[in-house]
């Protein structure tokens, strides 16, 4: 009877506690509202599978305890309640999956013509890079990537050239339009989130991925690591700007491009980003093969 009670009161104290809980998701900032409306989905599918379990056998508990007057009876099949709880079952995972795959679905069908922004994580930092006025991203390779290059912009693609670098921290995007990230990691594993907007994302390095969205209202939102990356992941914050397209503009502007960056390098008598050491090794393998060959 004790076993029962407790049972109870667990199964009853859990759902209490999920709706009086001070601890939910933050106002949402994007077009992803979808997302909210699956995961509720699955809230309220697994939530009356744990209610219907945790009662039920609090019910066993009390029914079938054991007693001196009675045995208890050895019943291997029961075809009916395998019937009944395969299709309830399959009922249950359908109606979470369905629009989980809804929602996966416009996740990754970006709009035409959405604006690319490439997002490099490193331990512990972002870095950002924006397509200048011909709106295209240059061409990058990981063996150019030096202090000078964080980037690894290829200096022979002209694309590259009006790149805008944004070695900081903090994003700005235009409220209301969509934008594309372009995710790279140039270390370990790492995962650019911003909780307002629900979309996430592992990096993996040697790969790009992305995500889109639209943002739907102003503010300064976090951007977090949701990867373990090392001892300085709990540190690897950002921010992320949203608002109006003319204070984007002329945030945007205010920024260098990849060829203003490569000048300021010469007239400072260093070595032009694309002349790192990874390039300097690569120049030296070439002239190795030429000599062989």
């Amino acid at each position: 009877m004790k076993i029962a009670i407790a049972l109870v009161l667990l199964t009853v104290g859990t759902v209490v506690f999920h709706f009086a809980s001070p601890w939910w998701w933050t106002e949402i900032a994007s077009n992803w509202g979808f997302i909210d409306t699956t995961i509720l989905i699955t809230f309220w599918v697994t939530g009356v599978v744990f209610v219907a379990v945790g009662l039920f056998t609090a019910y066993c508990c009390y029914k079938f305890s054991h007693r001196e007057d009675r045995r208890a009876d050895y019943e291997p099949e029961n075809h009916k309640l395998e019937v009944w709880l395969t299709v309830a079952t399959a009922v249950g995972v359908a109606i979470m999956l369905a629009p989980g795959l809804m929602a996966w679905n416009e996740f990754v069908t970006v709009p035409k013509g959405t604006p690319e922004i490439e997002v490099v994580g490193k331990q512990w930092d972002w870095i950002y890079r924006f397509p200048g006025k011909d709106g295209k991203l240059g061409k990058i390779d990981a063996k150019l990537i030096s202090e000078k290059n964080p980037f690894g912009l290829s200096l022979k693609d002209p694309a590259g050239k009006d790149d805008i670098l944004i070695e900081d921290n903090e994003l700005h995007i235009p409220l209301g339009k969509p934008v594309k990230l372009l995710l790279r990691a140039q270390d370990v594993l790492h995962d650019y989130y911003v909780p307002q907007f629900r979309a996430k994302m592992d990096m993996v390095p040697g790969m790009v991925t992305f995500y889109w969205f639209t943002p739907t209202r102003t503010g300064t939102f976090d951007a977090l690591c949701a990867e373990l990356c090392g001892t300085g992941h709990y540190a690897m914050r950002g921010k992320v700007v949203v608002e109006k397209e003319d204070a984007f503009k002329k945030w945007l502007a205010g920024n260098p491009t990849f060829a203003k960056t490569q000048k300021a390098a010469l007239e400072n008598h260093d070595q032009p980003a694309g002349k790192g050491l990874a390039q300097a090794d690569l120049d030296q393998t070439d002239t190795k093969s030429k000599r062989v060959n």
